[in-house]
């Protein structure tokens, strides 16, 4: 990873924020992704457009994999790739909602080694790079620490919380929601929850920045089974996301023995 690849996500979330901002109370031109994945609107594509120009033109022999960019058959042979998310809760976005963000992260050999998620409506911007730690706004974050899932405060959806992902029983939990995965993420990074997860199929897109910033700031991060996580596959999915509370210590996961 160039020494400036960080720096460049970061101009490039602020260009972004830039785009996406002058689209607030405009006409929007809402549609709905086919196989029920959600809206896109104006802004979206507007904000992955600005994207592309600003990190590509930087690092042309990097590969692409955006929610808004059709599929690149070539990253994977890239040697790194740009994974983002050009607006992470495209619903809260269009409700005229603070809550989104901008999720870029750096993918090199499976491994997220660059990140930022920017909330520029409430002033949040995430960093975090290999090795280097994981800062909320310039200042470094970290965990909670909490070893404990009874009594956590957890990011979740209520789905999550069904009786057939919990073989030792559904935990007692202080249970909250955000619209933004990224988000999620970050709030764990930084100690405001204990822990977050989602047990459903995830896009690359939508956590791969948040989990570089949770372990750089060393909270334990793993997919929904708790297994180790992978980026830039062919199919730009991974199997859910669990930060914060090791799943595994709290025996949530079936055992295997």
């Amino acid at each position: 990873m160039p020494a400036t690849d960080l720096p460049l996500l970061i101009e490039a979330a602020r260009a972004a924020a830039e785009t996406a901002t002058r689209h607030i109370g405009a006409p929007l031109d809402v549609r709905e992704k086919p196989g029920g994945q959600g809206p896109v609107t104006s802004a979206d594509l507007a904000v992955n457009d600005t994207l592309a120009e600003v990190l590509l033109s930087a690092r042309p022999a990097y590969g692409w994999l955006s929610e808004e960019s059709g599929h690149d058959p070539t990253r994977m042979l890239a040697p790194s790739t740009f994974i983002v998310d050009p607006i992470d809760g495209t619903r809260s976005f269009i409700d005229g909602a603070d809550i989104w963000a901008h999720s870029l992260a750096v993918c090199d050999g499976g491994q997220v080694t660059a990140a930022v998620v920017y909330l520029p409506l409430v002033d949040k911007l995430y960093t975090a790079s290999l090795g280097h730690g994981a800062y909320l706004n310039g200042t470094p974050i970290a965990p909670s620490g909490r070893t404990e899932l009874n009594g956590a405060r957890v990011l979740a959806t209520s789905p999550n919380m069904a009786p057939k992902f919990w073989p030792n029983g559904v935990p007692n939990v202080k249970r909250s929601h955000r619209p933004s995965l990224a988000y999620r993420l970050c709030l764990v990074a930084e100690g405001r929850f204990d822990a977050m997860f989602t047990f459903r199929e995830t896009w690359e897109w939508d956590i791969a920045a948040g989990t570089l910033v949770v372990s750089e700031a060393g909270a334990p991060v793993t997919d929904g089974k708790g297994g180790a996580l992978r980026f830039n596959t062919e199919g730009g999915t991974v199997d859910g996301v669990w930060a914060g509370v090791s799943g595994a210590t709290c025996r949530i996961f079936p055992s295997t023995d």
